[in-house]
């Protein structure tokens, strides 16, 4: 039998006092968990003492238990050079290693993070072992649309519902977002200013989130997945008595629903 162990992760300690933590922050005060068989006492006594170092000594806890199995050269210094401080960086996660081969995995806020993680690991580790780095990168729904979109504006024809060639253009590039949600109900919100009526700027601006819907649907997106409505001149985010106000007013906004 080979050595083996698996450490299940869950990130570094919140700094929240506990009446304020949320819950994300709660999980991150879970424990952590590490049980597997190792060949020796010192083995054993090496690796908790890593992880309390890391995680704080009332957090881990000790499942490992000392038996008769197999190691590689050096396995227990190789194994603890996997535990350091870029575990801290993996939410929710864990770190399995039996005998040579490794696996990893978990959430991280950023593909930098992973790939900083991906390198240490292969630093740390001689050519013998295999590593499966099935870390991925966690963002929210709500973060990717607000990335395509980077506060950009869809323009239209003056007064109409008719997209321009600029318009288009990031739809384009919020259609490839929208793909990436897989079938997350989306609604698409048109906004104006406060030029003309009220009534007439809650049809353009329903009209123009109608058009919005169109032009992605066309771009392969599916049409159930897409609400619409218009909130005219009812929510500005900018001054409307300034050029500039006005044109920040004139808007559409994606907002994930479910």
């Amino acid at each position: 039998m080979k050595a083996r162990i698996l450490i299940l992760l869950f990130g570094a300690t919140a700094a929240l006092p506990p009446a304020a933590q949320t819950p994300a922050a709660a999980a991150a005060d879970a424990p952590v968990v590490v049980s597997g068989m190792v060949a020796d006492e010192a083995t054993k006594a090496a690796l908790l003492e890593r992880l309390r170092t890391l995680y704080g000594a009332p957090r881990v806890v000790d499942q490992l238990s000392v038996g008769s199995v197999s190691t590689p050269a050096n396995w227990s210094a190789y194994v603890g050079s996997l535990i350091g401080p870029n575990l801290r960086l993996v939410k929710g996660g864990q770190l399995k290693v039996e005998g040579n081969n490794v696996s990893l995995r978990g959430d991280v806020a950023s593909e930098a993070q992973r790939q900083q993680i991906a390198g240490a690991i292969a630093a740390s580790l001689n050519p013998t072992y295999t590593v499966n780095n099935g870390l991925r990168v966690t963002v929210s729904q709500q973060g990717v649309l607000d990335a395509a979109l980077a506060d950009r504006i869809i323009e239209f024809e003056s007064g109409k519902a008719t997209l321009t060639p600029a318009g288009t253009e990031v739809l384009d590039g919020m259609a490839a977002a929208l793909k990436q949600l897989n079938g997350v109900k989306v609604e698409v919100i048109g906004h104006t200013d406060n030029a003309g009526s009220r009534a007439g700027n809650l049809s353009l601006s329903q009209a123009r989130a109608e058009a919005v819907k169109a032009y992605v649907v066309s771009q392969g997106i599916a049409e159930e997945s897409i609400a619409v409505s218009g909130e005219g001149p009812d929510r500005p985010v900018a001054d409307n008595r300034t050029p500039e106000g006005k044109a920040r007013n004139r808007r559409i906004e994606f907002k994930v629903i479910q």
